[in-house]
């Protein structure tokens, strides 16, 4: 099993590259995460834009799984089947969902608001779609399952939890009167869903390797908004990092091979949290219009700065990223020079290249300034037939990691992609 992960905080063209290299593998599986992903996809002057559902479903004879430790919004997955289907794309014949994947329920989006609002100033940036208290709600053992729905019982659970949920609710003195008008439209996904494939996703995704299937493992997110390694507490709920896919499928480490690392030429984040390369001028702005930086699921602004190279090796390391693609070099076409963040110097006034306990104790980057490519790239040339500065940059990139760059993405089409 290889793994495809992303080394930022999310955003980083993971969808494009799980379409691109879909056709080498059987089985492209999501192994966390939720409805806060968003995995854009074009090709054929189509956009896609997936949440929930594994970025191969476009591929002919590629099976996909969505893995036990996805959480799912239903209402939504069965909105994103729907546009699918209607634009001739029917994902529901090499979809399968694991047993095992917890649902969100329409109070869990309540939690997720409630507790956003009562932190006042000290927001995190939540996407409010129900991931951490469903989370909670797992590790707490009292979460409802895929294979729930499937009970007799299920109401009996439902209502069990919905009841936990209202007295939460009500401690935050939050108004749910609108949760009936949710339920309606929950209780006509489950319907649906019933219909969908459900099986026992770490039988299937280890027979399948076991057969010599080639399977390829998709996260959400990214390593740096990992809830043990990334900037704590504005991270995500779940294991975003290699390990992750162990978990989240049912693989064990001893099954996984490559890992890829997907980066941005530059950084972005969406919401709030620690951003040390931050740029907060002209520059920043150009890059985020460049770009068309705003969140594929929210909309948001995404907050641009420069590459941080100590981040990205932190990334690299904890996830053991054997290759790393950069994507989006085209949106620094036209800069004439452009800076790297090598180090940080701390508040206390010393330098490191390590990345912090707390990333608040950063006081400022230390940049190195590199000459930019200033001018267009053709996406079909060969690797070695790029910009001079283009390559140096990657090289500058690869000497400081000491993981290879194999692929540079040159716009967001399938085809605008170069391999080394």
């Amino acid at each position: 099993m290889d793994i495809l992960l992303g080394m930022q905080w999310g955003d980083e063209g993971k969808g494009k590259v799980v379409d691109y290299l879909a056709p080498k593998y059987d089985i492209v599986a999501r192994f966390q995460g939720g409805p806060n992903a968003g995995h854009t996809l074009e090709f054929d002057g189509k956009k896609f834009v997936l949440h929930q559902i594994p970025s191969g479903v476009f591929q002919e004879g590629t099976d996909n799984v969505v893995g036990n430790g996805v959480v799912l919004d239903i209402r939504i997955l069965w909105e994103e089947i729907s546009k699918l289907q209607a634009a001739g794309f029917d994902v529901t014949k090499n979809m399968m969902i694991s047993k095992k994947a917890h649902l969100i329920l329409p109070s869990h989006r309540l939690l997720d608001a409630a507790y956003e609002q009562s932190k006042g100033a000290n927001k995190i940036g939540s996407t409010l779609k129900g991931i951490g208290p469903t989370y909670q709600d797992k590790s707490a053992r009292v979460g409802i399952r895929t294979g729930d729905l499937f009970a007799e019982n299920f109401m009996e659970k439902y209502n069990a939890l919905v009841d936990r949920h209202k007295s939460i609710l009500e401690y935050y003195q939050f108004d749910y009167a609108a949760l009936e008008e949710m339920e309606k439209e929950f209780f006509e996904a489950v319907e649906k869903m019933k219909t969908l494939k459900f099986v026992n996703s770490e039988y299937y995704v280890n027979n399948g390797i076991k057969d010599g299937k080639k399977v390829l493992a998709e996260g959400a997110q990214g390593a740096l908004l990992d809830v043990d390694f990334g900037s704590y507490p504005f991270v995500t709920s779940s294991n975003t990092f290699a390990a992750g896919a162990s978990v989240g499928l049912g693989v064990p480490p001893n099954g996984q091979k490559n890992v890829f690392g997907i980066f941005k030429a530059y950084c972005t984040r969406v919401g709030s949290g620690p951003f040390p390369t931050e740029l907060f001028d002209a520059t920043g702005e150009k890059i985020q219009q460049i770009g068309h930086e705003f969140g594929a699921t929210t909309g948001r602004e995404r907050r641009c700065g420069w590459l941080d190279l100590p981040a990205l090796k932190y990334a690299v390391m904890i996830n053991g990223a054997t290759e790393l693609f950069m994507m989006k070099a085209d949106v620094l076409n036209s800069f004439e020079e452009i800076k790297i963040c090598t180090a940080y110097k701390l508040k206390d006034g010393s330098t490191t290249e390590e990345v912090p306990y707390d990333l608040e104790d950063v006081d400022s980057p230390v940049y190195e300034t590199l000459k930019g490519w200033n001018t267009e790239v053709d996406h079909t040339k060969n690797f070695n037939d790029l910009p001079k500065e283009l390559l140096d940059y990657v090289a500058f990139i690869e000497s400081y990691i000491g993981v290879p760059v194999t692929m540079v993405s040159l716009g967001p089409d399938r085809t605008e992609t170069v391999m080394k």
